[in-house]
């Protein structure tokens, strides 16, 4: 046994990557894949349901060829993929039924429930399908580097360059950072309240991740199970950076209230390469003896401040993908300062009784206003419009810091490092993510899916003072529909997030199991592509039964 786990560490361990471009191509296949899917959804009659098998061979299983016997070529695998939906698009698109927008006033039980309505924001298929591919890339891939099918260019890399299995990391931590918006956006106060409630909320939530990240060190070193220190370090975990982040996010809030969100994680991830690279931190990641305990896990400390900072980019894309306007949560931003100037020369003169402040009537019914906004229809070509800016930032950025030189010259000595973290990586992960979660919004919500956005009615339009004056509505982000008459997102890729974290688990647990069971770095491909496939096969399968179950608990109830 320690034969055998000193090789299997030497087979995961010296890689150098390989480039961006390839990545990318294999990124592609996903996003082929679904448009695909689309295709074929759009021209069937709304009342025929895709079944489970046909969604897993159209959404999963290119992508574990993609990962795999295609690895060398994806070019060819997207070309395979984007020729049907070609010659589908030019069939018309199947006949749906469009509901008329009601024409009658609100129900007056509405006026009689004033405190605190659900308004659920516009779904959002094309977030639902990048997270579900996000997540499907990093549970096929954390099985398949285990095996010699999947090429060595695409496993992590041991100190700088580019890879797919890198790249997961990062945009885990990218994804996390978008829906940590979500509480930013639902409650007006939530970034100015107390810190020491929300930091309390936060570390109970991130503790099951913290157990979880504690279980792994403790069967990791029971069982003997091959590691790779240079990843976080001895005892460090990445469950253990994601659960960290969220309450280091809250901690800095009295500074995203002031400043904007990108801009922090711009000055963080440039604060981590000045440490880097004139502070020594880079050789004392790379030299250090593991002697204590903090020595130990210098990868895993080292690097929080740089997975911070992709944290906070994704936050701030959240802001901008989440409401349904781009300039929601700025606009927002801005009400609160006037509130809190206004509020700031008040106290001066006059004391209240109540310890909490009050705001204006005036500003009360402002905020409504903001508040009943989030009903209102997606502005979707404002957001790509956004993001595509965004991601022309990144990637220029990422390219300013080849041409410097920042970390050294790419390739095995220099350049992105995922093991550190640093500013070409961060900005790396900031532009595929941003580039690839444009790309889902234009091909399937502007594209493929596109629809006329409903019209608002004239009760839900801001400013009504009807509204505004008895309904302050909250902002709920359920996972979108996957029954919905168009199936987007597919209905398999909306469990798939749905159930993200249970997947992860399955995942992580399945991989254990076969990799104590099977020698996999001696299996043949043909047996390979076997076992991945029904790993894939079951770790699609479990959220498409467990949804069945709750459904059919829910009929009998």
């Amino acid at each position: 046994m320690g034969e055998y786990k000193a090789e299997k560490e030497a087979f995961v361990s010296g890689m150098t990557g390989s480039s961006i471009t390839h990545i990318n191509l294999i990124s592609l296949v996903a996003l082929a894949a679904v448009a695909l899917y689309a295709s074929i959804r759009t021209r069937l009659p709304p009342s025929y349901a895709i079944g489970f098998l046909s969604s897993w061979a159209l959404l999963v299983l290119p992508m574990l060829l993609a990962m795999t016997l295609f690895a060398s070529h994806p070019i060819y695998l997207v070309i395979l993929l984007l020729i049907p939906t070609a010659l589908l698009l030019r069939i018309p698109k199947a006949e749906t039924g469009t509901p008329l927008p009601s024409s009658q006033p609100p129900s007056p039980s509405v006026h009689a429930h004033v405190h605190r309505p659900s308004v659920r924001i516009q779904p959002l298929p094309a977030l639902t399908t990048y997270r579900a591919h996000m997540m499907l890339m990093t549970v096929l891939a954390i099985l398949a580097v285990d095996f010699p099918i999947f090429p060595r260019s695409l496993a992590k890399c041991e100190t700088f360059g580019v890879s797919l299995m890198d790249l997961g990391v990062g945009s885990f931590v990218f994804s996390q950072g978008i829906v940590s918006a979500i509480p930013l956006i639902r409650d007006a106060g939530y970034i100015t309240a107390p810190a020491w409630p929300k930091l309390l909320e936060v570390t109970k939530k991130s503790l099951p991740i913290i157990g979880l990240g504690l279980i792994r060190v403790l069967l990791v070193k029971g069982t003997e199970y091959p590691e790779h220190e240079t990843e976080y370090g001895r005892h460090w975990n990445f469950f253990i950076t994601l659960a960290l982040l969220p309450i280091i996010q809250v901690m800095l809030h009295p500074l995203l209230l002031r400043l904007p969100i990108s801009f922090v994680g711009v000055i963080i991830g440039i604060a981590q390469q000045i440490a880097l690279s004139h502070f020594a931190l880079k050789e004392y990641v790379l030299t250090a003896p593991r002697t204590s305990l903090i020595s130990a896990n210098k990868e895993g400390l080292v690097s929080l401040l740089g997975y911070l900072a992709i944290h906070l980019l994704g936050l701030s894309a959240g802001t901008l993908i989440l409401p349904p306007s781009p300039s929601f949560f700025a606009r927002r931003l801005r009400t609160l300062a006037s509130h809190r100037n206004r509020n700031t020369s008040k106290t001066k003169t006059k004391k209240r009784r109540n310890s909490d402040p009050v705001v204006p009537e005036p500003e009360k019914e402002k905020e409504k206003e903001f508040n009943s906004d989030l009903g209102a229809p997606r502005q979707r070509g404002k957001t790509a419009t956004e993001l595509c800016a965004y991601a022309i930032v990144w990637w220029a950025s990422l390219g300013l810091t080849r041409l410097l030189k920042v970390d050294g010259t790419w390739g095995a000595e220099g350049g992105v490092s995922r093991r550190m973290v640093n500013l070409p990586y961060i900005l790396w992960v900031a532009g595929f993510n941003t580039s690839f979660l444009l790309a889902y919004m234009v091909v399937l919500d502007i594209g493929i899916f596109a629809s006329p956005q409903p019209r608002s009615p004239q009760h839900l339009k801001p400013g009504n003072k009807t509204l505004a004056l008895s309904v302050e509505p909250q902002l709920q982000l359920p996972p979108a529909p996957p029954d919905s008459a168009q199936d987007n997102p597919p209905r398999l890729l909306a469990l798939i997030n749905q159930y993200g974290l249970l997947i992860f688990l399955l995942a992580n647990v399945l991989t254990g199991l076969v990799n104590v069971t099977i020698p996999t770095m001696y299996t043949g491909d043909f047996w390979a592509l076997g076992i991945l496939g029904g790993y894939a096969g079951v770790v699609g399968a479990v959220p498409w039964v467990a949804a069945g179950w709750r459904g059919k608990g829910e009929r009998e109830e």
